[in-house]
């Protein structure tokens, strides 16, 4: 038996039952699942999550799911890197990367949200998955929506990298490459949605869906010592991670399992489609729709259906926000390679590039403790980087050739 009390309007306060729904019915706002936090107290210590595997459900009690986990169970509990030489580039003193790049079987933080939704559209009884998608959402419904048994349409822009594309087809879904950029594949999903009695995982599942990225952030307070940063960037797509991952925060403060909660939180997104961080700068909590133009595809939602949402903990928490151009994302990418080698898809380069002109403007201190979170592997996203990396050293097959290269590669 699980501990998820109902669903919630996140505008109105609404009550409804458990169920594949996702927007109120009274005033549209969107619904989020509310947990009996008093009898999870009472069960979920420290002891009882570092006893348990290392995966995302060791935080089962706070995810929305009734019965035993049916998805995910190699997903979650990624590294957090202490980034020595990164910290020295930047001239921190303490500095952390949220590694997603790894240890999740289709390498990306989304294989955290679909082991939710799809653990839930199994209670549901759906035998069809599907989902709307700017690659690594495709990947984990393909992928774990095979290992599954279910069904499986995969909405896509047909603009996409050809490499994430080909990631998707491996799996053999049903795969839609739709004439558009991801709005209007979004739009197009959910009227399918209305017709078709499927799970779409970022549709009538999304209240189910959201929660799984929660465990981004259990994780880092674990790895921490229990014990939560003082600052931590975000990248946004729709805004629900950065959501979420703060409400993580608060929900292990009140149920004890951290004792201080001082951190703040910064939003980071792609100049050619930051929506919600030009929000943040201009103070605004209205949402100005923008055409995504970014190599960031994976972070490019021009309309996001969580970036108030967003805006809202940015100033809750004391953050701010900025963006990264593409030239400022390639950079970062490779810096961060370079450093701690580790590479990232272009949303980690956001990640990255937006954490150093936060902390080159004062507004993240040089003394503090701050995690910057990587959330999908460099492999996903190669394109992004064809003419901007070094040339390889071509030699004829003997030990001459090789010396002459040599030479060269000390400056003779």
């Amino acid at each position: 038996m699980g501990y998820v009390k109902g669903l919630k309007c996140r505008e109105c306060s609404r009550e409804y039952p458990v169920a594949p729904v996702y927007v109120c019915e009274f005033c549209f706002g969107p619904l989020e699942a509310v947990y009996d936090y008093k009898n999870i107290k009472k069960v979920l210590t420290r002891r009882a999550i570092e006893k348990r595997e290392k995966n995302l459900w060791r935080y089962r009690e706070l995810l929305p799911v009734d019965g035993e986990p049916q998805v995910g169970l190699n997903s979650g509990f990624t590294p957090l890197l202490k980034a020595y030489n990164l910290a020295r580039e930047l001239g921190v003193k303490e500095l952390y990367i949220k590694d997603d790049t790894v240890a999740h079987p289709t390498l990306s933080f989304k294989d955290r949200v679909v082991a939710v939704a799809l653990t839930k559209a199994k209670e549901f009884g759906f035998d069809t998955v599907a989902c709307a998608s700017t690659g690594n959402l495709a990947h984990s419904v393909s992928a774990h929506g095979a290992k599954a048994g279910f069904k499986r349409f995969i909405f896509i822009p047909a603009s996409l990298e050809a490499s994430k594309i080909l990631a998707s087809l491996v799996y053999e879904p049903n795969l839609i490459a739709v004439d558009g950029n991801y709005d209007e594949v979004n739009r197009l999903c959910s009227e399918i949605a209305n017709k078709y009695h499927w799970a779409f995982v970022n549709i009538n599942i999304r209240p189910f869906y959201a929660e799984g990225s929660k465990t981004h952030g259990f994780e880092i307070i674990e790895q921490l010592g229990w014990k939560a940063p003082d600052n931590i960037v975000i990248p946004c797509a729709s805004g629900s991670l950065l959501t979420k991952i703060w409400k993580s925060f608060k929900e292990f403060k009140q149920i004890g399992l951290l004792k201080e909660l001082h951190t703040r939180v910064f939003a980071a997104q792609a100049t050619g489609c930051s929506p919600i961080t030009t929000a943040i700068k201009q103070g605004m909590d209205v949402i100005r729709p923008v055409k995504p133009d970014t190599i960031a595809k994976s972070l490019a939602i021009g309309n996001p259906a969580d970036g108030y949402y967003a805006t809202q903990v940015v100033a809750e928490a004391g953050g701010a926000g900025d963006d990264a151009s593409d030239p400022e994302i390639i950079d970062a990418m490779k810096l961060l390679a370079r450093t701690e080698g580790v590479f990232a898809e272009t949303a980690g380069g956001v990640t990255l590039a937006v954490a150093r002109k936060l902390i080159e403007s004062g507004k993240i201190g040089r003394d503090e403790t701050t995690v910057i979170c990587v959330t999908g592997n460099g492999l996903k996203t190669q394109e992004a980087l064809t003419g901007h990396t070094v040339s390889p050293h071509y030699i004829k097959p003997s030990l001459a050739s090789f010396e002459e290269a040599l030479y060269k590669i000390k400056g003779g």
